[in-house]
């Protein structure tokens, strides 16, 4: 990526009320964020493979409280299968706002079987179950954002 394109993505985060802006190309990543809670100034980290150049700008040492370590996962998640979002999106756990979620947690499901719906670009996408099991936990509540990648269900495939 060219320094030019780095500062109007710069520009673009400084003068919208995005919080962050993150950029994955064949070469690699490029992450711009709002510095702390005040919104001045970004952040800017990536990565970029050495032969490619150097990285257009390393992060600054933050400044302010240091960030919390991560917390480790609770033991309660072992040996549970998780299932997780295949895109980004805004999940439902029901195909209308009156309708009876698709599964609740302690129901049992079958490979094939639809869980919720992740709407994307305004296109509904059902996602439906790899794994047959119980379900144990719904980690997302109706309506959430969700990532590419984020644990939707946890599900117990021994019961």
């Amino acid at each position: 990526m060219k320094l030019d394109e780095v500062r109007k993505l710069i520009r673009l985060v400084e003068e919208s009320n995005i919080g962050e802006l993150e950029v994955w190309k064949w070469w690699g990543r490029i992450r711009i964020s709002r510095n702390g809670s005040s919104g001045n100034g970004v952040v800017v980290s990536g990565h970029v493979p050495h032969e490619l150049g150097r990285p257009v700008m390393p992060a600054p040492a933050p400044s302010g409280p240091a960030p919390e370590p991560e917390r480790q996962v609770a033991d309660d998640t072992a040996g549970l299968t998780p299932i997780k979002s295949p895109m980004v999106g805004t999940f439902y756990r029901s195909p209308a706002p009156d309708a009876d979620p698709y599964i609740e947690p302690g129901d049992r499901i079958e490979s094939g079987q639809t869980l919720c719906i992740i709407e994307a670009m305004k296109l509904m996408n059902e996602i439906q179950a790899e794994v047959r099991g119980k379900i144990v936990r719904v980690s997302v509540s109706n309506g959430q954002p969700v990532e590419f990648g984020q644990t939707l269900f946890l599900v117990d495939e021994k019961s």
